[in-house]
């Protein structure tokens, strides 16, 4: 299977290109392929807390870690004008959840030719995410036979949806449903035990969860595995409740491995 897996922010170089370099030792271990992602901005935070490094240094550490380690990366874009300086860097353009209805965003995020991954938001259904398929399709000018699987370059990212306030969960038929629009299909694990604005105004989560969430989506069959990882998840600028410790990778995508040898399911390998 393919992985996305880094840490959430771009904090600082040292965190980014040691967490990428031990991504990379088990990936090849176990022979996944790895898409290394991290933002260098995380603009839909719920208060003024810290955004990361910005996109000139944040796009220098990607580009370094791309030429180092040889690693593919994806990462965010926000706003449409971001869409072609970041694609000079990342092989995929992420669609954050709250955006995925963009349409500017979508067709920029189109248009540079990248693979595009997008997350689908806590608020839509799995079958809300065909209206961000076709504004992709249509902006590459793909008909028919073209518009499909892999030839299109598009991702679909299930991340949980809303369940009143402060929670969410996550609806394993997502998963099947949207693999019927002929594309891979990512469970992110991370982003689904998040508990959104839980302490007070700063977006709670546990990560204790995560293992078992993976479980059930390997159990129901995945593309690829979205997974924020942090050395030291607990002193990390976001998403500190549901990142996943470093150390404990290995363990999690072996487990994930072997459900998937039991079911008997093929993934799609993506280069």
């Amino acid at each position: 299977m393919f992985l996305i897996a880094g840490p959430c922010a771009i904090e600082s170089r040292d965190i980014v290109m040691q967490t990428a370099e031990t991504l990379q030792q088990v990936c090849e271990r176990l022979g996944i392929v790895l898409y290394f992602k991290s933002s260098y901005d995380k603009a839909n935070r719920t208060s003024m807390s810290e955004r990361g490094v910005g996109m000139e240094k944040g796009l220098e550490i990607l580009q370094e870690v791309k030429s180092t380690f040889g690693l593919p990366i994806l990462t965010d874009v926000h706003e449409s004008w971001q869409c072609a300086p970041v694609a000079e860097v990342a092989d995929v353009l992420q669609i954050p959840a709250f955006l995925s209805r963009q349409t500017d965003l979508l067709v920029a995020a189109a248009k540079t030719g990248k693979v595009v991954n997008v997350k689908k938001g806590q608020f839509m259904a799995p079958w809300d995410m065909r209206g961000a398929i076709a504004k992709i399709e249509g902006a590459r000018g793909l008909l028919g036979d073209e518009a499909i699987g892999e030839k299109a370059g598009i991702w679909l990212t299930e991340r949980g949806s809303s369940f009143g306030y402060g929670n969410l969960i996550v609806d394993m038929t997502s998963l099947v449903k949207m693999r019927e629009y002929g594309y891979p299909v990512v469970f992110d694990a991370t982003h689904s035990v998040q508990q959104p604005s839980s302490q007070a105004g700063v977006t709670g989560g546990n990560r204790e969860m995560v293992p078992h969430l993976i479980r059930a989506a390997a159990a129901v069959g995945i593309d690829g595995l979205f997974l924020e990882v942090h050395p030291q998840p607990e002193k990390a600028i976001s998403d500190a409740a549901n990142q996943v410790r470093l150390s404990d990778v290995e363990t999690i995508l072996k487990q994930t491995l072997s459900i998937e040898q039991i079911i008997g399911y093929e993934l799609k390998i993506l280069g």
